[in-house]
């Protein structure tokens, strides 16, 4: 197959489905040649899409593989400082895979922009949801960006984290990956038998690829309650304006990871409140996997588990590393625009660079209480050869020509210029939302603040958290596994809040959505400083 000329660039796959529509399908044919071919190898082959996709988490290794207690048996990084450094590396070894598929020696893995107009119309582009994909040949093969079916079976031997109940993510051979409106819990009889039940229910595929376009929609054009501000969350979408804000993060430290974002606006209540990368990026991996914004838009399909959607299946799912390509470009935007394009630092003293954090585990291959720094090795990712090998570092990452690649044109390309402003985020009364126990919720959530107005419950800020669906164990490891969120207040009603005294009518509620449902609501005065009394977790009202 002769190859384009796109040697180094990870481009928009708009573009290259654009290239396709124009009479150019060489690189989107090469593309799907080289995601068909990594899972075609053999599993035990280091290339094989199926030993790549278990980097991330499951099958387990090490300490967790039976231990779920206090390690992690993958070897991804969330919430620390490695977020997006080891990301990258893992982005590096996918795409190195890729180009060892013959005739495919030049496809680089390309970004979905989700910042792109054509994301928030239309949500998927089809080529992640076509059944089958048509060559320019015409040979049609099943897509292989659509699901993996796995070759052999995974099975989850972590058996202290419910007691009577284990082995949630156990998957037999020949199990797809799936996607909202579906379920993919099978790693047990009870939990099985749930699945086939919620499955039996969407038979039609056309109709589940509406429904999930719908789902990544909603997520995307989502905006908190703004009474008619033409702030870019109006016209935008608040991921947009997330994404955009992350920009804003004055150091690597805090742009990289939730952890060092939440210790940060926990010490500056009063604002401005900083959104890390690893924010918005949680918002899109529950969205495929299957949790609806609270309090914005029901979902009329409960019961999705999408692989998608957990930390322990995310990166067995193919979107998954188009998903992440985009994150990295918002990686290198932030470096281009803060001037760290060949160098920046990590600080020690931050929580997040602590390879355990109060919402972490410790993955495989580190240590507890672990210090963080650009010379942690970024597990299992290597360089060189033979006994010159060594583990690959943030410090070999920093610069992605290092690595071999530039990025096309992106939706972000013109804040990439530090001279060119970026909205700052509504300063004023300050929502703070801490103590949840992220140790007793099932799989990923959503946290969410709302405000009564004229009478109305609106929506005034949301944050998706990435988890596992089960982080039980014991109570002491459970006291270190707080999720916490800030969320500003709208414009219009700081003069409000302002003028409230401390007997004032309650005005703000913050509540956390499981797919569980609901886990309590607590509703504050106006009054600073007011903790929910009897609650799950604790809401205080800075302004």
């Amino acid at each position: 197959m002769s190859q384009p000329d796109i040697s180094g660039t990870r481009r928009s796959i708009y573009d290259l489905i654009d290239d396709r529509e124009n009479g150019k399908p060489e690189a989107l044919d090469a593309l799907i040649t080289a995601w068909q071919g990594i899972q075609e190898l053999d599993s035990n082959d280091p290339n094989s899409f199926f030993v790549i996709g278990g980097y991330h988490g499951e099958p387990f290794r090490g300490a967790g593989t039976t231990d779920g207690q206090t390690w992690w048996g993958g070897y991804c990084e969330h919430g620390t400082v490695l977020f997006p450094t080891w990301h990258r590396a893992y982005l590096h070894r996918l795409e190195t895979a890729l180009q060892t598929i013959p005739g495919c020696e030049s496809v680089m893995q390309p970004f979905w922009d989700e910042c792109d107009p054509r994301a928030r119309q239309g949500g998927l582009p089809s080529v992640f949801t076509d059944p089958t994909y048509r060559f320019a040949d015409d040979r049609t093969i099943p897509n292989p960006l659509k699901s993996y079916t796995l070759p052999v079976a995974i099975e989850d031997l972590v058996t202290n984290e419910v007691p009577g109940k284990c082995s949630e993510y156990s998957k037999p051979k020949d199990y797809s990956t799936v996607r909202y409106p579906l379920s993919g819990l099978v790693g047990n009889a009870t939990d099985l038998a749930a699945t086939q039940a919620h499955n039996a229910l969407y038979p039609d595929d056309t109709q589940n690829t509406k429904d999930l376009n719908e789902m990544v929609v909603k997520w995307l054009t989502a905006v908190p309650y703004q009474a008619g501000s033409s702030s870019p969350p109006s016209t935008q979408g608040y991921d947009y304006y997330k994404f955009l804000q992350t920009l804003q993060a004055p150091t690597y430290t805090l742009f990289s990871n939730t952890t060092s974002q939440n210790a940060w606006n926990a010490t500056h209540p009063n604002g401005p409140v900083y959104f890390a990368l690893e924010n918005p990026h949680n918002n899109m991996h529950v969205a495929i996997g299957g949790i609806d914004i609270p309090g914005y838009s029901r979902s009329l399909l409960p019961g999705a588990n999408g692989d998608m959607g957990e930390n322990d299946t995310a990166a067995l799912d193919p979107i998954f590393y188009f998903h992440h390509c985009f994150i990295d470009y918002v990686f290198w935007t932030w470096q281009r625009r803060n001037g760290g394009t060949q160098w920046f630092d990590i600080d020690p003293a931050d929580q997040g660079a602590i390879a355990t954090p109060p919402n972490a585990q410790a993955p495989a291959g580190r240590s507890q209480n672990e210090q963080l720094s650009m010379d942690s090795p970024l597990n299992p990712f290597r360089t060189g050869v033979g006994p010159a090998a060594r583990a690959i570092t943030s410090r070999d990452v920093v610069d992605i020509g290092n690595l071999g690649y530039q990025f096309g044109p992106g939706s972000l390309d013109e804040y990439a210029n530090p001279n060119t402003p970026i909205p700052p985020f509504p300063t004023g009364s300050v929502v703070q939302v801490s103590g949840i126990n992220r140790g007793a919720i099932a799989g990923s959530f959503v946290i969410a603040a709302h405000a009564e107005i004229d009478g109305k419950t609106q929506l005034i800020g949301f944050e998706a958290v990435l988890s596992r669906w089960h982080v039980a164990g014991c109570a002491n490891c459970q006291l270190h596994l707080e999720s916490q969120a800030a969320f500003p207040v709208p414009e219009h009603l700081h003069e409000t809040l302002a003028q409230a005294g401390p007997r004032d009518e309650t005005t703000i509620t913050a509540s956390v959505h499981t797919r569980g449902g609901l886990q309590g609501g607590v509703s504050i005065p106006t009054a600073p400083h007011v903790l929910g009394a009897n609650t799950p977790f604790k809401v205080q009202l800075h302004r």
